[in-house]
């Protein structure tokens, strides 16, 4: 899977972000803003304190984070089958 290498935030709540495949682009998070765990951005900094952790989520201290791959497919359109071509579906015995 390809790897964020850069994050930087942007105002209104985006974060422009660089993979390492050379995607990049930026994605809009105000939905998320006020909600839940989010409410952080609510914060003067909170929002800006972005940064990439140490399994290659996009972080906001201990207690945020977001997958980048989920980032990912939401810049590029794609699907999870498309990024995870290797991934089987197991059958459901119910």
């Amino acid at each position: 899977m390809f790897r964020v290498v850069d994050v930087n935030p942007l105002p209104e709540f985006r974060l422009r972000l660089r993979y390492s495949d050379g995607v990049e682009g930026v994605v809009d998070l105000s939905h998320l803003v006020g909600k839940g765990v989010f409410r952080i951005w609510d914060q003067p900094g909170g929002f800006e304190s972005v940064s990439i952790g140490s399994g290659g989520e996009i972080r906001w201290g201990d207690d945020v984070d977001i997958c980048s791959d989920a980032l990912y497919m939401e810049l590029t359109g794609k699907s999870p089958d498309d990024v995870f071509p290797n991934l089987k579906r197991a059958g459901v015995n119910a």
